[in-house]
């Protein structure tokens, strides 16, 4: 296959590169602005992958590229990811994640019409729902809820929100009207090697290299915050079993996370790296960040009754291999140190 990916040289996109190149010709899209970019870049070379360094907000760009490759699958992964960023910069959000989305929905529609797009999307299209919950010393609980399944109300909250919403109701929709084969993936957590965590993205792994350098981080609310979190290779595993079955996925919104058995609360990391590293860690507590779930739990048994998926990988193997990861890559202390 032809495979093109959105933001390949951010953590999800390069882990697929990666993966996919051996068995298919990779082009990655990328318009290397964040931190790690450079570093995965360096990945890539000598592998069956070609970068393509562009912006998915510039239409003529995506719609050339698409137009030339017509490439079998597209993996878009590219996108803005902080809530906080949103707040701030709302139009630069907007313009990245709803803008972006939509240039390439457009190019497919003229050009590529039987290619497959597998779009990133997030729990956050579900907002602040209303649930009874229940808390102990580390962490929130859902009183009356195994998780949250795709009929729950979307609710955007944020400009993050928004954007990422808007964006997944284009993708659906350009499936309804247009026939295009997508896929919806409302992802909830996702952590492994390869990902530079910071602040406002990827607390995972955030947390995990603030450990090993030793560096002052902040928990924003009580740390009692609940999130169902994937390994990344079971992501991958599951971008190529819906590519597999395309004809029983296309159309359809999934919510794709580590599910009910794969839940972690911050505090409750803290314990995991403080055991890791041997070393009593040096963050302080700060405000509620806006749009910031109390607890999140994907219901993940629609997919897994669709084309039998569900992660392999338990949190403890998975946090270790991070771990294990973040100690030993060479540009972690050249890009946090």
């Amino acid at each position: 296959m032809k495979i093109l990916i959105t933001g390949g040289l951010g953590f999800i996109g390069i882990n697929a590169a990666l993966h996919f190149c051996e068995k298919n010709e990779v082009h990655i899209l990328d318009n290397m602005s964040r931190k790690g970019n450079i570093e995965n870049n360096k990945q890539i070379e000598n592998k069956n992958i070609t970068l393509h360094v562009k912006d998915i907000r510039n239409f003529y760009d995506v719609e050339r590229l698409i137009k030339d490759l017509k490439p079998d699958v597209i993996l878009h992964l590219a996108g803005q990811v902080a809530v906080t960023f949103s707040v701030t910069n709302p139009r630069e959000d907007f313009e990245i994640n709803s803008v972006g989305t939509f240039n390439i929905l457009e190019s497919l529609r003229l050009h590529s019409k039987d290619t497959i797009l597998l779009f990133s999307s997030t729990n956050k299209v579900y907002g602040e729902y209303e649930t009874e919950l229940s808390e102990d010393e580390l962490r929130y609980k859902y009183d009356n809820l195994v998780g949250v399944s795709e009929k729950m109300t979307m609710d955007f909250h944020s400009p993050y929100g928004c954007s990422k919403g808007s964006a997944d109701q284009y993708v659906r929709d350009y499936n309804r009207i247009y026939g295009l084969k997508t896929v919806v993936l409302r992802q909830s957590c996702i952590y492994g090697e390869n990902q530079f965590g910071i602040e406002d993205q990827g607390w995972v792994a955030w947390f995990t290299i603030a450990s090993h350098l030793k560096k002052k981080f902040y928990i924003y609310g009580n740390g009692k915050q609940v999130r169902d979190i994937l390994y990344i290779k079971d992501l991958i595993d599951l971008y190529e079993l819906v590519i597999k079955n395309i004809d029983t996925c296309s159309g359809e919104v999934y919510n794709v996370g580590g599910g009910p058995n794969n839940t972690l609360s911050l505090l409750e990391l803290i314990n995991f790296l403080e055991l890791k590293f041997n070393d009593h860690l040096n963050f302080e507590y700060s405000n509620w960040r806006p749009g910031d779930q109390m607890i999140y739990v994907s219901d993940i048994s629609k997919i897994k009754n669709h084309i039998g998926w569900e992660p392999k990988i338990s949190i403890n193997e998975g946090l270790n291999r991070l771990s294990n990861w973040v100690s030993t890559n060479e540009y972690v202390k050249k890009i946090f140190g």
